[in-house]
């Protein structure tokens, strides 16, 4: 693509959580094709300054596809119209001149908006601390090798650990469900040895904590794993339920015990 591009931007713009917003539009001028998607909108941002107006809040932070924080749903999908990336990653080339192109937050009851495009995900935060951790004491840091893994295992494990956290997956799904994301963090650490001591009471802390936030139910769709900048296996979502109900069925079968021991 030669010369640069003539763009409209329509925007949503909400001051807080707790104001009713709207869609603003705005010219997007002489944008090159190679800018990223981040790099337009901070050239938008400086003629709004320039101006005199209020420039349009939207997370970043690294902008190399590591962080997740470039969470903008981009002509009705999450990160834009190219798959397995990030908004940080999107090139304006995927773009034509004189196109309209509608910006707006993650869509979700557990994600409010804090301003404009930038929204709360702390909930996250939250479901990682509950259970997404191993406290058990190792000692000090053993040698690679001392534990065997077997490479299968050790490559599915790094494939779930590979998920950045960027929303992505509730943004996608019609029912605002978390559970691509919690069964990452779940698989990640349940399929290796140093997490087995927690793998039961680690899913069903981890599912209450997601619960507790207002995320949705999964229904399988897939539009999660369609939309995940690093492409999340949707097994994840089926190796987390069968690790649920084991855990229940485990602490169901202590209770009996412990009820059988005392009579």
């Amino acid at each position: 693509m030669s010369g640069n591009m003539n763009l409209t931007l329509k925007v949503w713009r909400q001051k807080d959580a707790n104001s009713s917003g709207k869609m603003v539009t705005y010219p997007a001028e002489n944008i090159s094709p190679d800018m990223s998607f981040l790099e337009m909108l901070d050239v938008v941002n400086e003629s709004l300054t320039l101006k005199g107006d209020e420039p349009i809040h939207f997370d970043h932070d690294c902008r190399e596809g590591i962080c997740g924080m470039c969470s903008l749903y981009i002509n009705g999908r999450p990160h834009g119209p190219k798959r397995a990336i990030t908004t940080c990653q999107l090139h304006m080339r995927s773009f034509h001149d004189g196109e309209t192109i509608t910006i707006e937050p993650w869509r979700a009851g557990a994600f409010p908006v804090i301003k404009d495009l930038a929204v709360d995900r702390s909930a996250f935060d939250r479901i990682q601390q509950s259970g997404g951790f191993v406290s058990v004491n190792t000692g000090g840091v053993p040698d690679a090798n001392v534990i065997p893994i077997p490479k299968v295992i050790a490559d599915e494990a790094f494939n779930s650990a590979t998920c950045i956290g960027c929303g992505a997956c509730v943004a996608a799904c019609k029912n605002a469900s978390a559970m691509l994301f919690v069964s990452a963090k779940v698989s990640q650490l349940g399929m290796l040895p140093q997490g087995q001591p927690e793998r039961w009471s680690r899913v069903q802390a981890m599912v209450a904590q997601m619960d507790e936030e207002g995320f949705g139910n999964c229904t399988n769709t897939g539009a999660c794993e369609a939309e995940c900048p690093k492409e999340i296996s949707l097994l994840n979502i089926s190796r987390m339920n069968n690790d649920y109900f084991s855990a229940k069925l485990f602490r169901e079968e202590k209770v009996h015990e412990h009820g059988s021991s005392g009579e």
